[in-house]
């Protein structure tokens, strides 16, 4: 039952997209309707206001660790799945239409949430990226929480790892 509620939640906070609140208390147009039209920090700069970036920003990161960090105190053997259940949350988010973000901020999250060293490493790699390479760069942070599951799965069985 705990496994259940805690993808289930993780699957709710994943859904729950952060440019459009920020933008909706900042009065500002839905991201979804301009630039990108994508529901994300990038979109949400695009209106000037760097601080509903940020906000945007912190609170798709946010989510993706609270996820992961609710899911190891009440749910230890459901943590890949509710990393998981965050990202597909914050993809196709059931409050809108399924029709999400790109993950960016929230696999970030995720992957702070996992391990901090290879969240930091990854947010560092992202940041460090050429502007030109964002795609890419957003492309390479949704495949990494999978790979980090099964990192830390190897791990949870036993075998040694070494994270330097």
């Amino acid at each position: 039952m705990q496994t259940a509620l805690a993808i289930a939640g993780a699957y709710l906070l994943g859904s729950i997209s952060f440019a459009i609140v920020v933008s909706r208390l900042f009065a500002l147009p839905d991201p979804r309707t301009f630039g990108s039209k994508n529901p994300g920090a990038t979109n949400v700069l695009r209106t000037g206001k760097k601080t509903a970036a940020a906000l945007t920003l912190l609170g798709d990161g946010g989510k993706g660790w609270l996820a992961v960090f609710v899911a190891s105190i009440t749910a230890p053997g459901a943590v890949a799945l509710a990393a998981l259940a965050v990202f597909l949350g914050h993809l196709f988010p059931v409050f809108h239409r399924f029709r999400g973000g790109k993950g960016v901020a929230t696999a970030a999250g995720v992957l702070l949430g996992l391990d901090w060293r290879i969240g930091l490493g990854t947010i560092a790699s992202w940041v460090k990226a050429e502007p030109e390479l964002s795609a890419r760069a957003a492309e390479i942070l949704r495949q990494f929480p999978f790979a980090t599951v099964d990192v830390r799965a190897l791990h949870a069985e036993g075998a040694r790892l070494r994270v330097t």
